[in-house]
């Protein structure tokens, strides 16, 4: 049996300073059950909490490790940054060289805006979205997750079809009214809604292969529709590729599907590990903020000499070397292969969804997870048992069952192996 009593007394001085003793709401392990660990260190595919405990980690700092934790080339330019200063708010030369490396790698951004988080990026892509068009409403889909900004704190309701409700104290009715809600890989739900408001709707936002509802992959002419529909409307569409972006390809889902938006978001891969958002897009788009245009967004610490170090070597290394997607792929496949296996050997009902090096397992009787709704059906007491039983195994899986699990370069055939033979 582990020993986590140093954890157990952290998180206990943690509640007394933070709300719910952490920073981040899924990171307090209430899902799933038992004391969060808190983590001392990480090297390569594994972490170690501050009981001395190794893990074989497939949370990957929810996305952005997906060369592994502390690689040398990423931590040595980090290191030589600081050295120079952590922060200037002024332009640096690394600001020029990560957006060089981005708009040569996604296929729809030709000029983008760096700014400091995921959540950033997106709120200020609707912005600039509702700024270039002259129209108020956007359409989002139900499960996928675009941040905290109170555009997308939206409930789907008891129809895909009504305009939302806040979802969360502290937005309001009227931040709510703009939003519509649609149904993931239901085309149908999204021509009913343009239906009604086309003319009102500045942009679909979307994520290509959503991870915050676990993973779901696109129906075949789901997202080639939407761009059809966009089209016809002059409404914007918007990639929200944080978790997708550079994992599923050098130019993220958008290359690797073939279906090019508008505006796209990024995150997480693009800092190295830092903290770091992005959102890009054509010039013509992009040129509407100021200074060039009248859509205002600005960030002090927005191009961090750090995050950009950090960033730019991370993307360069991927850049350099296509043969680390195929790694993902076949160590990806395997572990999927592997879990099947299992689950028709231990009789466990559940339905695997994966694209690249993402993927999800899902506890649910149901034969195929394709949105939201199904999702839900997902047996949550029994992931929180696998999660237990895994991390007594020393596995770590994310601490909730509506994530994704991320295999990284670092990931070794042993770790996978230990993972279908942990299965029980």
């Amino acid at each position: 049996m582990r020993n986590i009593n140093k954890s157990i007394s952290a998180f206990k001085k943690s509640l007394e300073l933070l709300p719910g003793g952490v920073n981040s709401p899924v990171r307090a392990f209430k899902s799933v059950g038992g004391n969060p660990l808190f983590i001392d260190k990480a090297k390569g595919s594994k972490v170690w909490d501050i009981d001395g405990n190794c893990y074989t980690d497939f949370v990957a700092s929810w996305g952005p490790m997906i060369l592994g934790h502390a690689r040398e080339e990423i931590v040595e330019a980090i290191q030589k940054a600081a050295k120079k200063g952590t922060s200037y708010g002024a332009p640096t030369l690394a600001e020029n060289e990560m957006a060089e490396l981005i708009t040569s790698m996604v296929p729809s951004v030709e000029k983008v805006r760096m700014v400091n988080s995921g959540t950033e990026a997106t709120m200020s892509a609707l912005r600039l979205a509702r700024g270039f068009t002259g129209k108020d409403k956007v359409v989002k889909f139900a499960g996928c997750f675009h941040g905290h900004a109170d555009s997308f704190l939206i409930k789907a309701g008891s129809g895909a079809m009504t305009l939302g409700l806040p979802d969360s104290p502290g937005v309001t009715k009227a931040a709510a009214a703009d939003t519509l809600t649609a149904e993931y890989n239901d085309l149908d739900s999204v021509e009913a809604l343009f239906s009604e408001y086309g003319s009102e709707i500045a942009a679909v936002i979307v994520e290509p292969v959503p991870g915050n509802m676990g993973v779901i992959l696109p129906k075949p002419g789901f997202l080639e529709g939407l761009r059809d529909l966009t089209n016809r409307h002059d409404a914007l569409l918007i990639f929200d590729e944080v978790i997708t972006g550079f994992r599923l390809a050098p130019g993220g889902a958008q290359e690797r599907m073939g279906v090019i938006p508008d505006l796209t978001t990024m995150g997480k891969i693009i800092g190295g590990g830092l903290p770091v958002g992005a959102y890009g897009g054509r010039k013509e788009i992009m040129d509407m903020l100021a200074p060039n245009g009248p859509v205002y967004q600005a960030g002090t610490l927005s191009g961090n000499p750090l995050a950009m170090a950090a960033g730019s070597q991370m993307l360069q290394i991927l850049n350099d070397n296509p043969s680390i997607y195929n790694e993902l792929e076949r160590k990806a496949a395997r572990l999927e292969e592997g879990l099947r296996e299992r689950l028709k050997e231990t009789g466990t009902p559940g339905v695997i969804n994966r694209i690249g090096s993402m993927m999800t397992l899902f506890f649910t009787e149901l034969a195929e997870v394709n949105g939201f709704n199904d999702a839900m059906t997902s047996d949550t007491e029994k992931y929180a048992r696998h999660f237990n039983a895994s991390l007594d195994k020393g596995i770590y899986f994310a601490p909730s069952a509506f994530e994704c699990t991320f295999i990284s370069d670092a990931h070794t055939d042993e770790d996978i192996e230990k993972v279908i033979q942990a299965f029980a």
